[in-house]
């Protein structure tokens, strides 16, 4: 059988593409773990029509909605794509080779983690890559962002709006970050700005207590905020010679076409929605990849 389309990623973006695809009535299969990322996060409350949801529960949500029109899902990972005259052979890392005529991209990325003691075993008990995400839950509380780029300065300026107290952590001595973020992290009376520092341990009981730098400082906090950028899950891709940006995203159109021909990238990988990472804006580009194939695809 050779699919319509063919969707690398179970994340929103290709989960919502899967069901846009199969409304088109187009064969389509998803490549991954149902969520992606998503799944992983401790609680979301900022999709529209979920007040409060588990990333886990929205992670099977999203896989029956994928399944009630008929889809396939793969637990695999892709290994190999082989550019083909007709379509693509998918080579997943279970021994199963799958065609398509189509390929939508949708990956995601991983975030880049500090490699201290405690960061894993307090992700989601004050551990956290997201502050768009979970900074809504420390309202009143003491909270530490770490990082010196745009989304380290921004987080830290949105969590001072919410929290009584805001430590921005950064291990330079000047900021990576726009002229406009560096001053309003500057100017903000409740953020509290520690150069030239990193973070050494991470502990806590049930939830995280408090953080150990490594010039000896002890700092009490509810909330850990790590903001030093994503890792693009590119690597399989660019033997296909896909264009992508300085960063390693994905390079896409208006329609989430990349420079390949048959080949779409939606979602964190793409360089779309200004970078937004979100579950809204990787759903739209999800959706919006799917209205594009339908109509500009390989038939």
């Amino acid at each position: 059988m050779i699919y319509d389309l063919t969707i690398i990623g179970a994340g929103p973006a290709g989960m919502s593409a899967s069901v846009y695809a199969s409304r088109y009535k187009m064969k389509n299969i998803v490549i991954g773990q149902p969520g992606g990322l998503a799944a992983t996060t401790h609680e979301i409350g900022n999709y529209l029509g979920f007040e409060s949801i588990t990333g886990f529960e929205f992670a099977q949500k999203g896989e029956a909605h994928v399944r009630k029109y008929g889809a396939e899902i793969e637990y695999a990972l892709a290994k190999q794509i082989k550019n083909e005259t007709d379509f693509f052979k998918i080579v997943l890392d279970n021994g199963k080779e799958i065609e398509a005529k189509n390929i939508l991209i949708a990956v995601g990325t991983a975030h880049r983690t500090l490699g201290v003691g405690g960061e894993k075993e307090f992700l989601g008990k004050g551990v956290s890559y997201c502050a768009t995400c979970d900074g809504y839950f420390y309202r009143g509380k003491t909270v530490a962002v770490n990082g010196g780029g745009d989304s380290a300065l921004g987080a830290a300026s949105l969590l001072a709006d919410i929290a009584d107290k805001v430590f921005l952590i950064h291990r330079r001595d000047e900021f990576r970050a726009e002229g406009f973020w560096g001053d309003a992290v500057k100017n903000n009376p409740k953020i509290e700005i520690i150069s030239n520092t990193n973070i050494k341990e991470i502990r806590g009981g049930e939830k995280l207590e408090e953080l150990e730098l490594d010039n000896g400082q002890i700092i009490k906090a509810d909330g850990l905020f790590i903001e030093i950028g994503f890792v693009p899950n590119v690597e399989l891709f660019r033997e296909l010679g896909i264009e992508t940006d300085t960063g390693g995203f994905i390079k896409v159109n208006a329609e989430q076409q990349t420079s390949v021909d048959h080949i779409w990238a939606a979602g964190d990988i793409s360089t779309n929605s200004n970078h937004f990472k979100q579950i809204i804006t990787a759903a739209a580009e999800g959706a919006i990849a799917a209205a594009s194939i339908k109509k500009n695809g390989r038939k």
